[in-house]
Formats: structure tokens, C-alpha cells, sequence
């Protein structure tokens, strides 16, 4: 069935269950701690976490429970570690490209985005997704030097128990959209790096608004990133303990 005529076709249920949602499910807040630092020792390594309310910690009352704070725990033991976190909830790709260009500009080596739910949940086309994505990419590499960018798929919406069906349905289809959408993308950039996580379909991985991650998908997710990490500077270290970004027999575009 084509996307669009679903689209008119549950138009007027859509907008109403969405509206309704919001009304009812429960507003947690984010998660309280610091936003920024230096951790651990080791091998110098500068680390950017940017995204929405679960980049904010939203579903857990602390940055140590949350995704920044355990990310830098587990790699805190291998690097020496200058991090910044920047999120919002709610935050939408297009705003969080405008929040970059409005910061003053830093140097990072990694930066862990988590960005995709309030695009899905918004009108906006795919195709103008995937413009703001390459211009948050571009951003990211001639403002702030990024070397690796890891994306990480947008969460199953069909899943999330706060949703009603259709809308959940609906909402599961359109993630899986953008989720294949950013995974090719993320093919053409030797920067990029898309990782797709299969979260436990359960409830203990959901927080209490039946949106937001747990402590426990936190948890799951920042194991993920951190192996990711790790992994990544073992293939670049150019031998003197410096991050040098992927290295990669493809050849897809650079804006290098």
C-alpha cells in the first residue's frame, strides 16, 4: 500500500491518537547530572554526544545511569576522555543542526548521535530527512573536525506500549523507512557509521512512560557504542596512540 494514501487515508485518526498521546503520557524529565567533563586515563580521546531526550537521558534520574554517563564509564578505563553532551528533548534533526551553528565551535574526535524519533513522529518527508541528516554530517566534519559519527537505528516504534494502534503501527513502519534510508546513506561517507541495535522486545527495556528507554536499554546501548568505539581505535591508531578516524577499502564520497 502506498505510503502516501496511508498517510491521507489515517490521516484525521493519526492526528488525533497523536494528540491524545501526548495529553496522557506521563512527562518525565532528564536525566540530572553533568553535561560535560574529563574521565579516565589513557590514550587521549575527545567524545560528543548530541541528540534528543534519550541522547538527555530521559527513562533514568541520573547522566550515570544514562546513555553519556555509562558510555564514558566503560571507556574510561582506555582513554582519557573530554566530553560534551548537548541534547533536548524533543529535539529534531533540522534543530539540532541549528543549535551547531549557533554553539561556538570545539574539536572532537567521535561524536554518538542520537537523533530520528521526533523526525518520525513530525510530517517531514523522508527525502528532507535525509537532507538534514547530510547537512548535520557536513556540520559535524567542517565545524567540529569529527572524525567518526556513529548513528545508531531508530528504535522500533511499533514496540513502544505508550503508542495506540494505528499510530503504532503506523509510526513502526515509517521508523523502519528512515532506518534503511539512514543505513545507505551511512554507505556513503567514510565518517559515517551506522549501527543497527535490536533492542529486547521487553518491558523491562522501556521506561515508565512506555516511550523512553530504561536504565537497562541504557545500559545495552552504550555497551554497543562503547565496543563500537573501541574497536574503531584499534583499526585507526596510526601507531602513537592518536584517534585517525576509519580507515576504508571503499571509496565513497569524503568531505575531506
Amino acid at each position: 500500500m502506498n505510503d502516501l494514501f496511508i498517510s491521507l487515508f489515517l490521516a484525521p485518526l493519526l492526528i488525533g491518537q497523536g494528540l491524545y498521546t501526548r495529553l496522557t503520557t506521563p512527562k518525565l524529565p532528564e536525566a540530572a547530572g553533568e553535561r560535560y567533563g574529563i574521565e579516565g586515563s589513557g590514550l587521549p580521546l575527545k567524545l560528543f554526544i548530541l541528540g534528543d531526550s534519550a541522547a538527555a537521558g530521559v527513562g533514568v534520574k541520573d547522566q550515570n545511569q544514562a546513555l553519556a554517563g555509562q558510555l564514558i564509564a566503560k571507556l574510561s578505563s582506555h582513554f582519557s576522555i573530554e566530553w560534551r553532551l548537548e541534547a533536548q528533548t524533543g529535539l529534531k534533526t533540522y534543530e539540532a543542526i541549528k543549535k551547531l551553528e549557533e554553539i561556538d565551535a570545539f574539536t572532537t574526535d567521535i561524536v554518538v548521535v542520537s537523533l530520528g524519533v521526533n523526525d518520525v513522529t513530525s510530517p517531514i518527508s523522508l527525502q528532507k530527512w535525509l537532507q538534514h541528516q547530510e547537512r548535520l554530517r557536513a556540520l559535524l566534519v567542517s565545524k567540529f573536525n569529527a572524525r567518526q559519527i556513529l548513528l545508531f537505528n531508530i528504535p522500533p516504534m511499533n514496540l513502544f506500549p505508550a503508542l495506540p494502534q494505528p499510530l503504532r503501527w503506523y509510526l513502526g513502519r515509517r521508523s523502519s523507512a528512515f532506518n534503511s534510508a539512514m543505513r545507505q546513506q551511512a554507505l556513503e561517507f567514510l565518517e559515517l557509521e551506522y549501527t543497527h541495535i535490536d533492542f529486547p522486545a521487553t518491558r523491562e527495556f522501556i521506561a515508565d512512560d512506555g516511550f523512553h528507554p530504561s536504565h537497562l536499554a541504557y545500559t545495552f546501548w552504550s555497551d554497543i557504542a562503547a565496543k563500537s568505539i573501541q574497536l574503531r581505535h584499534e583499526k585507526a591508531s596510526d601507531g602513537n596512540g592518536c584517534y585517525v578516524g576509519k580507515s576504508n577499502s571503499r571509496s565513497p564520497k569524503s568531505s575531506r
